[in-house]
């Protein structure tokens, strides 16, 4: 009999897909994973009943949350990953060989552990660099006690619910603003906005309490339902999200990086909003 994984997204929305080898089916200290094979999106990790990530589409996300802020800074040398356990986010950054320090904060190392051993192409030899230091915490607490110092933060959290829940409040991006170095970025998942927009009304007033400038950029992942997908940005220098194509062109080429969806056009291009979006940013 086939067997299938069934999110279901709201109460009028679901998402199915086939399950057809289970890899890995446990409960880790905080979270229900399951991390199973299918045959269009390769091997998906999933945590508490939602699609996290999945070797067919990761690249998208991973690519715009992690080269958008860090091209845009133009000098990050060192960068926090809050989240981001399956190691993705993590690969992206280290690309940036002029990042010295990536420091990631994950909450679960049974997360850590299973992607590894599941999911080596997502890390990708990251958690080998000498340049990561992972450290199994609360992101939240981390932020809040650490003395350490950031060019770039990027929140790579699940939705606002169970664990994911305090990386979206104000108290959490006042604490993030307190460990940036000057002209520094903070990205943030923001969900999908059409099914999802009070995740990006609450992070723009929460944002706005601590940051001079708040916007949101786009990217479409497939598995993501319900169209493109909405990720914060918060600076106090305006300057570094209205960069000409040109400009980031020039930061980005002698990079040597490949991707599969990030260039600098896109990378231009994705902070233009549609109306529907603006109108959440009230």
């Amino acid at each position: 009999m086939t067997e299938w994984f069934t999110e279901t997204l709201h109460p009028w929305l679901a998402q199915r897909l086939r399950i057809d080898r289970v890899l890995f089916r446990d409960k880790t200290e905080h979270q229900d994973l399951i991390i199973f094979e299918n045959e269009r999106f390769g091997r998906v990790l999933t945590l508490d009943g939602v699609v996290q990530t999945t070797e067919g589409d990761e690249f998208v996300y991973h690519e715009m949350m992690a080269h958008v802020p860090i091209v845009a800074h133009g000098a990050a040398r060192r960068v926090l990953i809050v989240g981001g356990g399956d190691g993705g986010m993590a690969r992206e950054v280290l690309k940036h060989r002029a990042v010295e320090k990536v420091t990631m904060v994950e909450i679960d190392r049974g997360v850590v552990d299973m992607s590894v051993e599941h999911l080596p192409s997502l890390s990708a030899g990251a958690f080998d660099d000498p340049r990561l230091d992972l450290v199994i915490a609360d992101g939240a607490k981390f932020v809040a006690e650490t003395d350490e110092r950031f060019d770039v933060i990027i929140v790579d959290s699940t939705d606002p619910i169970g664990p994911g829940e305090v990386l979206f409040t104000a108290a959490f991006y006042a604490d993030c603003k307190r460990c940036l170095t000057a002209g520094g970025i903070v990205v943030t998942q923001n969900g999908v906005p059409s099914l999802q927009g009070s995740e990006v009304t609450n992070s723009w007033n929460r944002l706005g309490q601590s940051f001079a400038d708040v916007w949101f950029y786009v990217a479409a992942v497939p598995t993501y339902q319900g169209g493109f997908m909405t990720l914060g940005w918060a600076s106090d220098d305006p300057a570094k999200r209205r960069h000409d194509v040109a400009t980031v062109e020039a930061r980005f080429a002698p990079l040597g990086i490949a991707t599969r969806y990030y260039t600098p056009a896109i990378h231009q291009a994705c902070f233009a909003l549609p109306k529907f979006v603006i109108d959440l940013l009230k």
